[in-house]
C-alpha cells in the first residue's frame, strides 16, 4: 500500500482492527540495511505500508521494484496525477497481479491527470500521452458544446467506466448526520480594498504586453495570483511592514468565540501555512487549546495530535490542506472552517470529510470565508465547472475543466 504520510498510520491501525491476522510491515526513515531486513521479512499475508514520499527515494523505489507484488494499493492516488514527477516514476515501475487505486479527486486540474491515474492500473489502455491529447483531452476541454467535444467525452467514458466503482457518500453512508455548507462573506476595511487594488492594478501591469513562452507566462500569471490570494486572507502575509489589521482575521475570532462558547469544536484549513501560523498566535493569545499539523510535523507526531484531538484534548485543530486534507479521521469536530477557496472544489470536500465521515454523530457544518469583490469570488465561481469535468466522464454530462493563461488573467482584471 502506497499512502500519504498521514494516512500510512490509519492503515496499520484499521488493519489491525480488521484484519488482524495479516502481518502489517511500515517502511520508515531507518537505515538502508535495515530496510532490506524488512523486505526480506515479507511473506504470505504480509501487508507493507509506504509513504509516497518515501517511495521518491531512489533506494526505496529500486528495492520495492525488485519485488512482484501479488496486490497493489495506491490509495489517494491523485498524488500521482503529474506524470513528470519522481513519484509518478518510481509507482510505475512497481510490478503486481492486481492493481487498484483509490481517489476522491480522480481530475483535479485537467484530463491529462486521468490519463496517468489509468496509466497505473491499465497501461495502454488510453494511449500514448500525445495521442490521448488529440483524441481526448483537445477536443473535450477546448470545444465544449460542439459534437467533436461530445464525441469525444463519450468515446473516453465507455473506456474507462468497466474499471471504476463510483459511490458517493450518499449511497454509502445513509446513516451520516446532515451537512450544512454556508459561505460567509467577508468585506475588507477601506484600507484592506485600498492595498488590495493597489496589489490588482500592480499585477495588470506587470503582465500588460509581456511575452514569454506559453509555460512562463502561466507560472507568471499564477504568482500574481497568489499575491493576491495571500492579500485576501492576510496584508500582513504580502506586506507585513504595512501592519494593516485583517477583516478575514477578526471574523474568524468571533466565529471561533461563538462556537466554543456553544460546546463546539473545529478544524480549520488554509492552504498556507503562514495563515495558519498567525492563527495559531491568535489562538495561544485567547488561551484557546489546539492541535496543529502542517507538511513538516512528523507522521508520530500527527498521528499524537489526531488521537489527543479526538480524546478531548484542544477545541481547534489548525491543518494545512495539503498536509492534512485527506486521510484522518477527525469526528470530535463537528464544524469546519475553510479560510481560503482551493481551486478545486472536491479537495475542500475531501478536507471537510475528515469531520463528516463514519463515526460522526452531531450534524456538521462548513464555513467558506470568502472576501467579496477579490479573487476569491472569481475562484468560488469557478468550482461549478471543476465539479462537471470530473462527473462528465464519471456520470454524463460534457464539461471542460481545464483553466487557461487567458482565463487565470481574467481573474485579477475587472
Amino acid at each position: 500500500v502506497i499512502a500519504p504520510t498521514s494516512v500510512c498510520m490509519n492503515w496499520q491501525s484499521e488493519a489491525a482492527r480488521f484484519a488482524p491476522k495479516l502481518k502489517v510491515f511500515s517502511l520508515g526513515e531507518e537505515s538502508q540495511a535495515t530496510r532490506e531486513k524488512l523486505l526480506e521479512r515479507l511473506g504470505p499475508h504480509s501487508l507493507l505500508v509506504c509513504s509516497y514520499g518515501l517511495m521518491q527515494q531512489e533506494s526505496v523505489a529500486d528495492a520495492l521494484a525488485e519485488i512482484t507484488w501479488n496486490t497493489i494499493v495506491l490509495d489517494e492516488a491523485q498524488a500521482i496525477k503529474n506524470h513528470a514527477t519522481k513519484r509518478s516514476h518510481a509507482v510505475m515501475a512497481l510490478t503486481g497481479n492486481f492493481k487498484i487505486i483509490m481517489t476522491g479527486t480522480p481530475i483535479e486540474n485537467h484530463l491529462g491527470e486521468l490519463w496517468n491515474l489509468f496509466r497505473f492500473i491499465n497501461p495502454g489502455l488510453l494511449g500514448s500521452l500525445e495521442s490521448f491529447k488529440r483524441r481526448f483531452a483537445r477536443p473535450i476541454e477546448r470545444d465544449p458544446g460542439k459534437p467533436a467535444s461530445a464525441g469525444a467525452s463519450q468515446a473516453l467514458r465507455q473506456l474507462i467506466q468497466p474499471f471504476i466503482l463510483r459511490r458517493t457518500k450518499d449511497q454509502v453512508l445513509k446513516e451520516l448526520p446532515s451537512r450544512t455548507d454556508i459561505t460567509l462573506a467577508v468585506d475588507l476595511s477601506e484600507e484592506e480594498s485600498t492595498f488590495y487594488e493597489a496589489l490588482r492594478r500592480e499585477a495588470v501591469e506587470k503582465l500588460k504586453g509581456k511575452k514569454s513562452k506559453a509555460g512562463t507566462r502561466h507560472l507568471q500569471v499564477l504568482a500574481e495570483i497568489m499575491k493576491l490570494r495571500r492579500a485576501c486572507c492576510n496584508p500582513s502575509l504580502v506586506k507585513p511592514e504595512l501592519a494593516i489589521p485583517s477583516t478575514k482575521l477578526k471574523q474568524f475570532n468571533e466565529l471561533i468565540s461563538e462556537l466554543l462558547d456553544n460546546g463546539h469544536k473545529a478544524l480549520v484549513f488554509s492552504q498556507f501555512v503562514d495563515h495558519l501560523k498567525l492563527l495559531r498566535e491568535q489562538l495561544e493569545e485567547q488561551r484557546i487549546s489546539y492541535q496543529y499539523l502542517d507538511g513538516s510535523t512528523p507522521a508520530k507526531k500527527r498521528k499524537q495530535a489526531v488521537d489527543a484531538f479526538q480524546n478531548g484534548d484542544g477545541n481547534v485543530f489548525l491543518i494545512s490542506l495539503k498536509a492534512g486534507g485527506s486521510g484522518l479521521n477527525l469526528t470530535a469536530a463537528d464544524y469546519v472552517i475553510h479560510m481560503d477557496p482551493w481551486w478545486n472544489p472536491a479537495v475542500e470536500d475531501q478536507a471537510s470529510d475528515r469531520a463528516h465521515r463514519i463515526g460522526q454523530q452531531r450534524p456538521v457544518t462548513i464555513y467558506r470565508l470568502i472576501t467579496k469583490g477579490t479573487i476569491e469570488d472569481k475562484i468560488v465561481s469557478l468550482h461549478q465547472e471543476k465539479r462537471d469535468l470530473a462527473d462528465s466522464l464519471l456520470t454524463g454530462a460534457d464539461e471542460r475543466g481545464k483553466v487557461s493563461t487567458d482565463e487565470l488573467l481574467s481573474l485579477i482584471q475587472q
